[in-house]
């Protein structure tokens, strides 16, 4: 059966009131209508059917003319940007994605390859894969301290059964949050317990700021190279995401600056410490001049602060300059403790938390008490300052042991870490559709060896190959080094 009942050429000289496209949906085959809609839009993009630039229909009117819900459709556009085949403006509808939208970098021209991406992307945050996990995000358990780890799950395991009643507190565990205001209190900014909500990890707070203060068009600014999974969630909530570069000197605030006057973005997420992936962290200076441009420009900061504890004291803090006027502190205990008890922590004004407490009942009720019970008990041990000693140690040995392994197969750091976690490196040489960071990826998955490419990271196209290593995995894994230098 042909996909399409329309030719091309009347699917692109369509007007508002004209039914296109209308596709043949097979409501009898296996697989599901959004399924198909998704699927016949993505072979039109990809014929040249559908030119880049052409207006898509609006959701009702696909509805109409394909007789489907309009539920369905707003599922199936969802999709359809999620890919990046469509893409939204404010206040004028969809369209067949652009390569300029919002001005913002050039994507790169190779498409990803299946097995480099689809299977590479839940095997760095599921931890199951038989890989070598030397591009994931997580430690190994022995560094975080397993022995308190456990204690506090046994502790939190002990809750009152007065407690199993109802779904907790909405913003999360009271002491938990009490212990946390103190904290802050003492080492960043004055803070009430009542200013933070408790969530699913820093994801899921970056999921309800994004619900709570955009709506399909906006644009938003990332870090470019920054967090993975980020773009894919803006673009799941119909944003447009615009990439700042960001290298060993920090943010680029020239392009910050003229991007910000080219689209008025509605807010920036940005990791002030410790970046993810490069390890940098932004100088007081660029702080500074972060909030100046924000409040210039009226958009919000939402600061990522998710591995300050393995960060020397003293480093910027964007939430602490400003008060949380207009930024939103996003935190997390899975580098600290560990993934699996997914706890993390939005802080936010007095004005804005109400409206991101709402949307969080709204969107999945109450936070797990029990694992934020364990967080606690975890956090308030004698032993975790000691543990967070010697995790930071680690990390430091680690760090430059995997610098002088990986110059042993001819990489470079392309930044200079300050810290944490990882260590992004590579060769000089420009990729290509033939060779590049997912081919390599690709290759490495097939030798048993789960690498982070740069293109995982980027929105823009990088000027050479690079990787994210994890330091805990990359410094004592030598069947890695063997690897990179056989594929030289």
């Amino acid at each position: 059966m042909d996909v399409l009942k329309v030719s091309a050429d009347e699917i692109a000289s369509g007007s508002d009131g004209a039914c296109w496209p209308v596709l043949a949906i097979d409501r009898g085959r296996r697989g599901g209508l959004v399924d198909q809609i998704v699927a016949a839009i993505t072979l039109m993009v990809n014929k040249r059917e559908l030119r880049i630039g052409t207006k898509m229909p609006s959701v009702r009117q696909f509805a109409k003319c394909n007789g489907v819900s309009t539920f369905t459709v707003v599922e199936a556009y969802d999709r359809l940007l999620t890919l990046g085949l469509l893409s939204s403006r404010r206040g004028s509808g969809f369209f067949v994605a652009r390569h300029d939208v919002a001005a913002a970098p050039q994507q790169p021209a190779f498409p990803a390859t299946p097995s480099a991406i689809d299977a590479l992307t839940p095997d760095l945050y599921s931890g199951v894969s038989d890989a070598l996990p030397v591009g994931a995000g997580w430690l190994p358990p022995e560094w975080y301290g397993e022995a308190t780890i456990l204690d506090a799950v046994r502790q939190a395991m002990r809750i009152p059964a007065n407690r199993l009643r109802g779904y907790g507190h909405p913003l999360g565990f009271p002491t938990l949050r009490q212990h946390m205001a103190a904290g802050f209190t003492e080492e960043l900014f004055a803070l009430e317990a009542d200013q933070i909500m408790l969530t699913h990890g820093a994801t899921h707070a970056f999921d309800l700021i994004l619900r709570t203060l955009t709506k399909p068009g906006d644009t938003v600014f990332v870090e470019d190279p920054g967090y993975s999974n980020l773009l894919s969630l803006i673009r799941h909530h119909g944003c447009v995401a615009v990439g700042i570069p960001r290298g060993e000197a920090g943010l680029d605030m020239a392009y910050l600056d003229a991007q910000a006057r080219a689209t008025q973005p509605k807010l920036m997420f940005v990791n002030t410490v410790l970046q993810n992936p490069l390890g940098t962290s932004l100088t007081q200076a660029q702080a500074h001049r972060l909030l100046g441009l924000a409040e210039q420009f009226d958009f919000w900061l939402v600061e990522d602060d998710i591995y300050r504890e393995l960060a020397a004291r003293g480093e910027a803090s964007l939430a602490a300059m400003d008060g949380l006027r207009r930024v939103i502190r996003v935190g997390s205990f899975s580098k600290t403790l560990s993934p699996v008890l997914r706890v993390g922590s939005i802080c936010a004004s007095n004005s804005l938390l109400p409206e991101l407490l709402r949307v969080k009942m709204l969107a999945g009720l109450t936070t797990s008490e029990i694992n934020e019970r364990a967080v606690y008990h975890a956090i308030s041990a004698r032993p975790y300052r000691r543990m967070l000693e010697r995790l930071t140690g680690q990390l430091d040995d680690g760090r430059a042991r995997t610098i002088e392994r990986l110059r042993e197969a001819g990489m470079a750091p392309i930044a200079k870490p300050r810290g944490g976690m990882f260590v992004s490196a590579g060769w000089p040489e420009p990729p290509t559709a033939e060779w590049n960071g997912k081919v390599i990826a690709d290759l490495a998955l097939g030798a048993g060896i789960l690498l982070a490419p740069n293109e995982f990271f980027m929105l823009r196209q990088s000027s050479s190959i690079w990787f994210r290593f994890n330091v805990a995995y990359a410094a004592e894994t030598p069947e890695l080094i063997d690897f990179l230098r056989s594929i030289r």
